[in-house]
Formats: structure tokens, sequence, C-alpha cells
């Protein structure tokens, strides 16, 4: 069976390569328990007691036996009352183990919970930081198994693992030295089987501490897999897919399997060869000690030298077993801490990801006019500045006009692969631009680098004459509103997702938003109207309806610059018309980027781009392009369509 086992798929078993803990894991995961300093020192102390209590409750049954039951043998009339308090003694000694196991694995729990929610928080914190490059070169399923299966396994090592592993470690020196006190030769024979059955633990912990390794791999590329499955179930059904995407999957679990039949194989063994290698070991230790105390051959032990005594003997083979049992129990913990580093290797990977760089100092802030200048002010006004900090130590502002230029911009989103050349364009305060090309012409690439999601190879863009490298991120993005073609409804009410786009707007801010969008009138319809709870990303709703929440979410952010992605591309040509006079109202006064399919909803853009290919090969007014019949022209005749 094992043969097979190593034998495996050869195609799986080639996907994921073997791969080592990240360097520093073990120091950093202690770095996490610092907090818990006392509550760690109690727990080792409360292991030592344990591990004496142990000790001396198999020392003290040399006593009990050679001392109060075999002097009462054959006795007519024998005096039970030291055997009585002899016996007290023991168990008093066996409740104070117990007590210390049990007050040392509830503390165990609460540093591995305490030390998990920091962990986490550290995690979630760092990840809102990543770039989206992040997100778009990793699959969710993927991300999210650190925070389920990794995290899990983790809590398993920290509140159980590592604890007994450490106290059977504890517990194996303890036995060794009571072994010592009372015989060093029949010491000697276990310490000389003790290294035989080391050799065949490492043997087999080695082979599953690889595989382990590999499994935490794979079961993030099954969660990953499953996740991106269960969003495209509908593309699925409706392609007739089940086939093909349960043979990947098949292929994927079978790889998993694999990995973890292969790891638990080797690991489940491990206790049953221990335990029973102990058993051989209690054997001949019981006939080789049992003949020398018949022979009388003298014992020596760390008191000196003596006689085997029966009580010496049955001692001696609980040691034995208090010796062998806990390396079984290390090698089986350590497994599962084998499969916890593994865990947290791929949480630090996730938490060393280089987090998205800003070197901007410009900061967008609240502005009033006083006296002919531009002051700042913490109230919300309908007036915004960009505050200049300099290195004198002086302020200038710039106010917020929505200027947007691009100046001989390049860019690839992976090296060698420029997917805009050398793009220049400009978008004055009010205006609405509007951009027309196939799929993969670059057009959202574009709205990414005004948003900068992604940094250029070559150019500049200027916001307001400033170069946005120069704009602190957040600032820049509380300057743009967007709406895209794939919406994101979170869990909670309507008027919370239509708040997301500005958290402090009052309850009526949000419905004249939700007016503005024309959304307010099948709001009203819902079971609670506003209050009404969506789940599932707004499943109940129609993709029309959950565009329209959208829009409004932008709506009430307010923002001088408007993006809209493809925003009524999921929307009928009905109520697309509904939609365009909220539309037009909400990009009133404001500059406005705005990439469609349909040729209807941009013509009264002010320019209208053609992009293929990453390069601009038309600009004009809807009236200057139709008049110089090229690209644009052949799109709206319906001589060309776009792909």
């Amino acid at each position: 069976m094992n043969k097979m086992l190593l034998k495996g798929n050869p195609k799986t078993h080639s996907r994921h390569p073997v791969q080592h803990f990240k360097p520093g894991t073990v120091k950093r995961l202690f770095s996490y328990m610092a907090a818990y300093k006392m509550q760690l020192l109690s727990v080792v102390v409360c292991i030592l007691l344990s591990a004496v209590a142990s000790a001396a409750s198999s020392l003290f049954l040399k006593i009990l036996i050679d001392k109060y039951i075999v002097p009462l043998l054959g006795q007519t009339h024998p005096a039970f009352a030291g055997l009585f308090r002899a016996i007290l003694f023991m168990g008093f000694i066996y409740i104070i183990g117990v007590l210390a196991a049990l007050f040392y694995n509830r503390t165990m729990v609460v540093i591995a919970q305490g030390t998990l929610k920091k962990i986490r928080d550290e995690m979630f914190m760092h990840m809102q930081t990543l770039p989206i490059r992040y997100f778009d070169t990793h699959t969710y399923g993927d991300v999210m198994s650190h925070y389920t299966n990794d995290t899990d396994t983790l809590r398993q090592a920290i509140s159980q693992s590592l604890p007994q592993m450490f106290a059977s470690l504890v517990s194996v020196i303890a036995a060794f030295f009571a072994m010592l006190y009372l015989s060093v030769g029949l010491t000697v024979i276990v310490a000389l089987f003790a290294f035989v059955l080391l050799k065949v633990i490492k043997a087999l912990v080695g082979r599953s501490g690889t595989f382990f390794m590999k499994q935490q791999q794979s079961l993030g590329d099954v969660n990953g897999y499953i996740e991106e499955m269960i969003n495209g179930q509908k593309v699925v059904k409706v392609f007739c897919h089940e086939k093909k995407i349960e043979e990947e999957f098949d292929n994927k679990n079978d790889e998993l399997c694999y990995c973890a039949t292969a790891a638990n194989t080797y690991g489940n063994i491990t206790m049953p060869v221990v335990g029973n290698m102990g058993y051989m070991l209690y054997v001949l230790l019981a006939i080789i000690g049992g003949a020398a105390g018949i022979a009388g051959i003298p014992n020596l032990s760390l008191t000196g030298i003596n006689v085997l005594t029966i009580g010496t003997i049955v001692s001696f083979l609980t040691l034995s077993r208090g010796f062998i049992n806990p390396i079984g129990q290390i090698s089986m913990q350590f497994n599962m801490v084998v499969m916890a580093l593994a865990g947290a290797s791929r949480i630090f990977e996730l938490m060393d990801e280089e987090s998205e760089q800003d070197g901007g100092y410009v900061t967008l802030v609240n502005a009033k006019m006083e006296n002919g200048e531009i002051r700042e002010c913490k109230e919300r006004t309908e007036t915004w500045a960009w505050k200049h900090p300099h290195s004198d130590g002086t302020v200038t502002y710039t106010p917020l006009r929505g200027d947007l230029r691009f100046f001989d911009v390049d860019f690839a989103y992976e090296e060698n692969n420029i997917v805009l050349h050398n793009i220049t364009l400009y978008a004055e305060p009010g205006q609405k631009v509007a951009f027309v090309g196939a799929t993969g012409a670059g057009k959202t690439t574009i709205t990414n680098l005004i948003n900068r999601f992604y940094d250029l190879a070559d150019g500049k863009i200027r916001y307001d004459g400033i170069n946005i490298n120069k704009i602190k991120k957040a600032d820049l993005r509380r300057s743009l509103g967007i709406v895209l073609q794939d919406v994101n409804l979170f869990t909670g009410t309507v008027m919370d997702n239509i708040r997301y786009g500005k958290l402090d707007a009052t309850d009526e801010e949000c419905i004249a938003a939700a007016k503005l969008a024309n959304a307010d009138g099948f709001i009203r319809m819902l079971p609670q109207g506003y209050s009404t709870v969506l789940e599932g990303d707004g499943s109940g709703l129609s993709q029309g309806q959950r565009q329209l929440i959208s829009i409004a979410r932008a709506a009430v952010a307010d923002p001088p610059v408007m993006i809209l992605d493809e925003a009524t591309s999921s929307i009928d040509t009905r109520t697309e018309a509904i939609v365009q006079k909220g539309m037009d109202a909400l990009m009133k006064g404001r500059t406005v980027f705005v990439i469609a399919h349909r040729l209807s909803t941009i013509q009264n853009s002010d320019v209208i781009m053609v992009l293929e290919d990453g390069r601009i090969i038309e600009r004009g007014s809807h009236e200057q392009l139709i008049e110089e019949r090229g690209k644009y022209y052949q799109l709206y005749t319906g001589a060309f369509e776009l792909e």
C-alpha cells in the first residue's frame, strides 16, 4: 500500500513542488505570543508540575508495594491503615497532576485565541494596504484560505500541539531521571531501544512533514477553484460546462487527496508503531528485570547498589511506559506543528506582501473663499482644494477644478507587454469625455491609472496641474466617484449600501441621491423600503436595480470628477432612458469620463476618443467624428461592430 501511495499520481504530484517554511516563521509566531508572557510562564510551571506528579506517582509505586503491600502478605490480621494513607497520598499526587494539566490546557486556549485574533486583525489590516495587482494575481478562495484553513491549523498547534509537545518532552526527561534513580542498567536498555525508535520515527515524520506542507498548498488551490466556480455558476450552467469543471475539480481534488492521504498515512501509523514497540520494550524489561531480581543480581541506581525488588520492577515498568508514550506523542504532535507552520508560513507570506506605495504629500481639504483667498475649513462645503505643504513650512492651496491631462503615457500590466501607447488627452473642468473601443483597447486601463491603482511605465498624468504621483492616493480617490460595470453590494440595508459612498451621509442625503439616480421608485417598492436587508451581493435584485444602487452610492459621495465604466451596460434601453436623466443631473458641473459600448449614451459628450490596441486613433465631438467618416462613423452606422 505504501509503495502505491508513494508512487501516487504523477500529474498531480508534480503540480506543487515541495516548499520549505518561510525563514523565521517559528520566531515570528512566538513574537505574537509575547503579550501573554505571564500566562505562558504559568503554563510552563503547570506542565512541570504535571510531569513531576506523573513521575512521582510512578516512583511511589515502589514504596507502596515494597513497604505497604508486600509486608501485609501472609499476615493473619493485616493492618491496612498505613496502606490506606499511602493510597490517599498517591491520590493527592494524581489530583495535583490532573489540576495542573487542566489549568494549562485552559490557559493555552485563551492564549491561542488571543494570538489568532491579533494575527487575523493584522493580516486583514495589511490586506487593505495591498495594491489591486495582488488581487488580480491571486484567487479570492486562496486568500480566504489564509483566514480559514491556515488559521485553524495554527489554532490547533498553539492550543494543543505545542503545549503537548513540551509536556511530553518534560515527561520524557522526568521519566528518564526517575528510571536512573531506580536502575541504571535497565535505563541503558531503555535508552538503546529509544535510539532505534527515534530512527523509525524520524523516517515516518520526515515523510509526513513533506506531504503536510503540500496539503496546505493544495487546499488553498481547491478553495480558490471552488470560490471561482460558485461565482460563475450561472455561466457554467448556461454553457453546459458542468462536465469540464467536474474534471478540473477532480484533478485538483485528486492532488489534495493524494497529499492528505500520504501525510495522514505516515502520521497515523506513527503512534501505533511507537505503541507496539513500547509493548515490546515492556515485555523485554519485565523478563530481564524479573530474571535479575530472582537471580539476586546487584542493581546499580543513583542511591547506590541494591537488589531489584518487586516494587522497583513494577515502578520501572510504569516509568518505561511514561518514557516511550510521550515520544510517540511528540512525533504525532510534530505532524500537526508542521502543518501549522506551513499555514503560518502562508499567512506571513501574505503579511509580507509589499503594501501599496504612496509617496504623495498633497492632500484634499474642504475649503471656502474669504476675501478672494482660499481658506481651509473643517466643515464640508461645496468647495475642495489641494493642500501643498512646502519644505519651508508654508502651505499653498490649489482649487480643485477637475482638470485631468495625460502626457505621453505608456503602461504595461506585465513587463514587455505594453497595453497603452503614447496616450495624450485632456479633460477640462465640467467636460464629458467618452472612450469608445473594442474590449482590450485600453479604456478601463485609463481609468485605473487615474485612480492610481497602477503606476505608469512612462509619461505623466496631471490633476489640476499637479502630478498625480504627488497626491496622496486616499485623497486622490476621494475626489473621484466611480460606477463600475460589475456592481458589488454588501450585506446590510439598502440605505447602508448607498451610504457606503459617504459614511457620514444622513438618511435624507441618501434618499436624495437615490432620487437623482432614479432608484427611489423601486427601492420604496421593496418589502422594507430603504431598510430592506440585502444579502448575497444583492442577488434578490435585478442587475439593473443593483446598478442603480451603485449609481446612487456614487451620487451621495458628490465627487468633483466622475468615472462611469459601462455604468448602464446592465440596464435595458427603456430603463436606460430613465436613468440617463439622473445620470445627466449627476454629471452636471463635473468632469466626467465615460466608457460605453452603447454609442447612444455618449453622443452628447464634449469629446469622444476612439481607442484601438492601446492607442487613440480618433478624437472629437460626435458631429466631428461623423464628418470624418472614420472608425467611429463605421461603428455608428453599423458598418463595424465592437467586439
